[in-house]
């Protein structure tokens, strides 16, 4: 049994900034791990795997594990002297008015809003604008430890029937629930064992949905990998749902999905094999006898049709132009060969949104929005001008609409919604929160530094304004880096009470994310994603060298192919941070693609059973195979849910047990395991604040930091 040293903290008094000091100390004791001695061969080299018996969820060891864990995790935790402190300010600046943009269905106009603190946020309608507010669904209700959420709500074509998905435990497995939207009854029996699909209306009388087959041992870690589109008709029972695609060997994919065009008249089906690329295929539902009509038959982009009027569609493709245009084509003869740009490619991501008869193209510049209108003709109308500096979402109504709602925020101000005229592209603030937050006390700033092959990578650097630039700032360097997903700038509750204590947040838009298009995600994928490692580790440097902050005062901090990010770069550079947090990590590089959807992600990864070379590469970086011993690694909190079933708990529970075993030092190494959870979406609001005041104060604590730094924003707290 491996032994560390947690220093008491009742009556200890130190300046903020002063070390620790080895006395009267507490003895920290890790559960034991057993070790077995499984084995896996690759071409010939034999990998030990000792804690492959963590992989089992479903096992009575694997819980007693947990729960040994955790009780050593949160003894640790309960003795850091701040943690209440740190709970009132979160709940105190979380506790504000939040809402939604509304959108229309039917003769309702629905709205989400949260009070404050509700665990889950509740569906309003109103009919018409002057109508009287009623509760629609309250997911508060749907469980009584909330931990049950909403995931989904479709309206079938005339807003009298609504179907919405439930997440249960944070599962991606879903169940559907089909009620008469007018007066809110159930009006057949409850679709069940549904994973990675939205749902879509053909008029009122059913509605596509895609699943995989249930697997069989545990739906939590089992491998899915045939997705199937399927045909669910109102008044039926789900086990006669007709496979629409998807159900023989030729159209085996891993994910697929299915929508209808709003006007009713198409199926438009995606079908990929990971996370990026797609096949693409249509129907005509006018013609019920029509056939299934290709028009992409190859994975090699990413192509979705965004609108139609008529048979004319409209295609947002990265096809041939890595930063996306869009393009136009007949229904009849969709092929490639035959499409027309509308709006061509720049030197700028695009995303579109439509409403209104309108395109809005939304241009990432450095990771900042710009927003143009354009017609159907490929017309620009307008440019949007933004409020400001930072990101903007929404852009996106029906085709009858005269007005649409966007939101705009960045790091330092919190999200507003603006009601925007189409014709004449004037808006107004249509809701603003009312927030204990001044962001005019805090700047953002855009740096560009050199990674270590010389390409410049921007970051942006949020602070208190009149930051001194002493070395001695505690500062959370937060990356993702993967599946062309693009960081942007976004307020978060969370990061404004770090940043009141003092604290730095900055934030690299690292090569294998979206920022720059598809050779800026290509270049951080397979044997190039040690670039990724590289920009992450690089912008540390900077911080330092620019005097933000020290190693002593450094906290790296990411989740799912960001926990991969952070477990790659402690155990890398061990030396250049004081804290590591991987929260719901990608860690065992060479058995991922062997759990739930995990082969989906071989684009960016690439598998230990393609080749030789890759097989290498992947050990090279996997950090659960890279934990040394003899090592002093960061402090470390590793943070899952023991209901992930995206990415398995195994890989942290792993990466936990190998720290544990070979850690020299005095660095705690801890693993929070959150209890009836998954992957993070749908976590209810209270144990969302209970896991970061979790992670500032192990963070603060493991710099060094015996009270909080800036106690003054804790003045009006009363018992």
């Amino acid at each position: 049994m491996k032994t560390f040293i947690l220093i008491p903290l009742a009556g200890i008094l130190m300046l903020a900034c002063e070390p620790a000091q080895k006395k009267d100390t507490v003895i920290l004791k890790y559960p034991n791990t057993k070790k077995t001695d499984s084995v896996d061969t690759y071409f010939g080299t034999k990998v030990p795997d000792p804690f492959r018996w963590l992989e089992d969820d479903r096992s009575p060891e694997t819980e007693n594990w947990v729960q040994l864990q955790n009780e050593t995790t949160f003894n640790y935790l309960d003795k850091i002297p701040y943690r209440r402190e740190l709970k009132k300010r979160l709940e105190q600046l979380w506790n504000f008015e939040k809402l939604g943009s509304p959108f229309k269905e039917g003769d309702y106009i629905y709205f989400f809003k949260n009070d404050g603190l509700q665990n889950q946020s509740v569906l309003y309608r109103k009919k018409g604008d002057e109508g009287q507010v009623e509760v629609f669904l309250d997911p508060n209700t749907f469980s009584e430890d909330a931990t049950t959420s909403l995931a989904g709500i479709n309206f079938s074509k005339d807003g009298s029937i609504a179907a919405y998905s439930i997440s249960e435990g944070g599962s991606d497995w879903r169940k559907v629930i089909v009620i008469n939207a007018e007066d809110k009854s159930i009006v057949e029996d409850t679709l069940v064992d549904i994973k990675f699909s939205g749902v879509s209306w053909k008029g009122n009388e059913g509605f596509f949905y895609s699943s995989y087959d249930k697997p069989k041992g545990s739906e939590l870690s089992a491998k899915t990998d045939q997705h199937k589109l399927y045909y669910h008709k109102l008044g039926t029972p789900q086990k006669s749902d007709e496979v629409v695609f998807g159900g023989i060997l030729s159209e085996k994919h891993r994910y697929v999905g299915g929508y209808v065009t709003e006007d009713n008249r198409y199926l438009i089906i995606s079908a990929a094999v990971s996370t990026s690329g797609n096949k693409l295929f249509i129907k005509d539902l006018t013609q019920p006898e029509s056939q299934l009509r290709t028009i992409l038959d190859s994975t090699d982009s990413d192509s979705h049709i965004i609108d139609n009027v008529g048979s004319k569609l409209f295609i947002l493709t990265n096809r041939n132009a890595p930063n996306k245009k869009v393009v136009t084509v007949e229904a009849d003869n969709p092929t490639p060969e035959n499409w027309k740009d509308l709006i061509p490619e720049t030197q700028n991501v695009l995303s579109v949104g439509t409403g209104g008869g309108y395109f809005f193209a939304e241009y990432m510049v450095d990771a900042i929005s710009k927003v143009y209108q354009y017609d159907d003709q490929g017309t620009m109308i307008r440019e949007i001008a933004l409020p400001g500096l930072g990101s903007a979402g929404g852009f996106g109504g029906k085709k009858k609409a005269t007005d649409l709602y966007f939101t705009f925020t960045n790091y330092n101000s919190p999200e507003t919604i603006y009601k925007l005229d189409i014709k004449t592209g004037n808006y107004t603030v249509y809701w603003k929160p009312e927030i204990d937050f001044n962001p005019e006390d805090y700047v953002s700033t855009q740096v560009f530094y050199p990674s270590r092959d010389g390409t410049k990578i921007p970051m942006m650097i949020t602070h208190k304004k009149g930051l001194r630039l002493n070395s001695q700032n505690p500062t959370i360097l937060y990356g993702y880096g993967g599946f062309n997903i693009s960081l942007t700038p976004t307020f978060s509750v969370i990061n404004a009470v770090w940043m009141e204590q003092g604290g730095i947040y900055a934030v690299p838009n690292l090569r294998g994310g979206g920022e720059y298009g598809k050779q800026w995600h290509d270049a951080g994928i397979k044997t190039r994603k040690q670039n990724v490692f590289d920009d992450f580790i690089a912008a540390a440097e900077y911080l330092i060298a620019e005097k933000y902050t020290s190693s002593d005062y450094l906290a790296i901090k990411g989740g799912s192919n960001g926990g991969l990010l952070v477990g790659a770069t402690m155990t890398q550079r061990p030396d250049l941070m004081k804290v590591a947090l991987p929260a719901v990590g990608v860690l065992d590089m060479l058995r991922y693609h062997t759990f739930t959807a995990g082969a989906g992600w071989a684009y960016d990864y690439g598998t230990a059973e393609d080749n030789l070379e890759m097989f290498n590469y992947l050990k090279g970086y996997s950090p659960l195979h890279n934990v040394r011993k003899g090592v002093a690694y960061p402090a470390t909190l590793i943070t899952t849910g023991d209901h992930d079933d995206r990415v398995v708990p195994a890989h942290s529970f792993k990466f936990a047990a190998e720290l544990q075993d070979k850690q020299t030092g005095d660095n705690p190494t801890l693993i929070r395991i959150e209890v009836n959870a998954g992957h993070g979406a749908g976590t209810p609001i209270s144990k969302t604040i209970e896991q970061n005041v979790d992670i500032f104060g192990f963070t603060l604590f493991n710099m060094g930091f015996r009270e909080l730094p800036n106690k003054g924003v804790l003045k009006d707290f009363k018992d």
